[in-house]
C-alpha cells in the first residue's frame, strides 16, 4: 500500500512538473519574465524532480556493505545543478520545496526529514557559494570538496548525538538490537556511535557524495541549458 501512495504522489509531482512546463511555454510568448519570476519557476522545476527522485522507489537503494536503512538517491542532484547555474540561494529553495512536499508523509515525525534537508544544505550551500566566485572547474572541484567536507562532519555527529537516540526511542528499539542490524551488512561496526559512525555513516556518504557530483558533472551542462531554453 505504502508503494502505491508513494507512486501516485510521484505521478503528482510528474503531473506538476509538465504543468509548470506549460505555463512557462505558454506565457513566455505573451511576456517576458521577470528574473524573479524565473527564479521562482526554476525552483519549482528543480524541486519537483528533486522530490521525484527522492520518493519513487527505483531511485532509491541500499548499498552493499551498509546498513539498509542507509538508503542511497539522487534527490540532492536538481539542488546541486541549481545550486550551479543559478547561485545558493536557488539550491536553498530547491531543498527547500523538496523539504516541504515530504513533510506530511513522514514516517520520522520529520526528524529524518529535517535532517537531509541540513545534510543537503551544508553540502550544497558551500559549493555553488565558492563556485559563485570561482566559475571554472577548479571553483566547481573546490566548492564540491569544500561541501562534501562539510557534510561528512555534520552528518556524524548529528547521527551520533540526534539520530541513533531518536530511532531508538521511536521504534523502542536497544543499542543491542540496532547493532546486531548494523553488523549484519558490516561486521566492523563495534557500538553504534563511533564504529557506526566511522564505519557506516562516513564511507556511505563520501559515497553517496562521489557519485552525486560525478552524475551532476555529466548532465549538468545539457540541464542547464533546457531549463534556460523552456524559459527563453
Amino acid at each position: 500500500m505504502d508503494k502505491v501512495k508513494t507512486i501516485s504522489f510521484a505521478a503528482l509531482l510528474i503531473l506538476w512538473f509538465f504543468i509548470l512546463l506549460k505555463i512557462v511555454s505558454k506565457n513566455k510568448k505573451k511576456t517576458e519574465y521577470s528574473n524573479v519570476t524565473k527564479t521562482i519557476v526554476r525552483i519549482a522545476i528543480f524541486g519537483v524532480i528533486s522530490t521525484v527522485l527522492y520518493v519513487v522507489p527505483v531511485f532509491k537503494f541500499p548499498i552493499v556493505f551498509f546498513p539498509q536503512f542507509l538508503e542511497f538517491h539522487f534527490d540532492e542532484i536538481p539542488a546541486l545543478i541549481a545550486g550551479f547555474a543559478y547561485g545558493p540561494l536557488s539550491a536553498f529553495g530547491v531543498l527547500l520545496v523538496k523539504t516541504l512536499i515530504k513533510l506530511p508523509f513522514s514516517s520520522s515525525l520529520t526528524v529524518g526529514e529535517l535532517s537531509d534537508f541540513i545534510y543537503s544544505i551544508v553540502f550544497i550551500l558551500p559549493s555553488a557559494f565558492i563556485y559563485k566566485k570561482h566559475r571554472n572547474i577548479k571553483g566547481a572541484l573546490l566548492g564540491l570538496f569544500v561541501g562534501t567536507m562539510c557534510q561528512l562532519v555534520v552528518s556524524f555527529f548529528v547521527n551520533i548525538f540526534v539520530m541513533i537516540p531518536f530511532y531508538l526511542f521511536v521504534y523502542n528499539m536497544s543499542e543491542e538490537q540496532l547493532l546486531k542490524i548494523c553488523q549484519l551488512a558490516n561486521p566492523n561496526i563495534n557500538d553504534i556511535k563511533w564504529g557506526y559512525g566511522l564505519f557506516a555513516v562516513l564511507p556511505f556518504n563520501a559515497i553517496k557524495d562521489v557519485i552525486v557530483i560525478i552524475v551532476t558533472l555529466i548532465i549538468y551542462k545539457a540541464t542547464h541549458k533546457f531549463i534556460d531554453k523552456i524559459q527563453a
